[in-house]
């Protein structure tokens, strides 16, 4: 147990590890909820409180957010995430997000140190409750004409039958500058990827582009291209895997257009407040 343990925490700041794996035990899951150290960890007589490099953002240093002797490996996106705090940290601007999806780092995506916390908590109190996220968003949020996987779609071709994806706003966004908000397309048709990666194929992206351009820019008018990104995690750093899905980030959208694409108002509280 130890050693998983151990295992487990040298991931934890990529929550889609925690998401994705539907081997991990609940139990084991419920032993990350975060929880003040001893005064002794946190100030040993040679503790010395360690800058932010400025190329990880130029934010103030949280010198007891993290542990100066751990019980576990903490990897570098661990420590500048917890040693912030939410007034410091930086979140994602419009430059920042294009940046990210068009050199296809997007393992940059990050959420604040309070919601990434929240979001390891929230994750495992639902793997303990449903089994699984899958069962969770089948249960809750997807379509009960689905079914459950593996699916049977109405069309083979992604995104051509309406049957098969769904449009909803993410309950958990990435840490995102005022006005602008993520969207999750949902489909029950397996969207082909490259064997050795998951990332798309050239055919894929063309078929999400072009669906992405009629469903979204197009509805905004003039400008609506400036206003419109999309993305989609390869395998590695996808956060559940048996159900296809892609992200779409979208700028400056009044709330009826929003509701009009997804059926759904952004809702002032989070996932933990409700």
């Amino acid at each position: 147990m130890g050693l998983a343990l151990h295992r487990l925490r040298e991931n934890i700041t990529n929550e889609r590890y925690c998401l994705c794996n539907p081997a991990l035990d609940p139990a084991l899951l419920a032993r990350l909820k975060p929880h003040p150290p001893a005064p002794h960890r946190l100030h040993p007589a040679n503790f010395t409180p360690r800058r932010v490099s400025p190329k990880m953002g130029e934010s103030s240093f949280n010198a007891e957010a993290v542990p100066s002797q751990p019980a576990f490996n903490l990897t570098t996106v661990d420590k500048w995430i917890l040693e912030q705090t939410n007034e410091t940290f930086k979140k994602h601007d419009w430059e920042d997000l294009r940046r990210i999806i068009e050199s296809n780092k997007l393992e940059d995506f990050k959420r604040t140190p309070t919601e990434l916390r929240k979001y390891l908590e929230w994750t495992a109190g639902i793997k303990a409750q449903y089994g699984s996220i899958t069962e969770y968003l089948m249960t809750n949020r997807l379509p009960a004409a689905w079914g459950r996987p593996p699916f049977t779609p109405t069309s083979t071709v992604p995104l051509a039958a309406a049957s098969d994806y769904t449009i909803l706003l993410n309950d958990w966004p990435y840490a995102l500058a005022p006005g602008i908000t993520h969207i999750i397309v949902w489909t029950r048709t397996r969207i082909p990827a490259d064997d050795d990666k998951g990332d798309l194929l050239p055919e894929s992206r063309r078929l999400i582009g072009d669906f992405v351009q009629r469903t979204f820019v197009d509805e905004l008018g003039p400008g609506g291209a400036d206003r419109v990104l999309w993305f989609k995690n390869w395998v590695a750093l996808q956060s559940v895997r048996a159900l296809e899905h892609f992200h779409v980030l979208v700028k400056d959208v009044d709330h009826d257009t929003l509701e009009k694409w997804t059926g759904e108002r952004p809702k002032g509280k989070r996932p933990w407040e409700e």
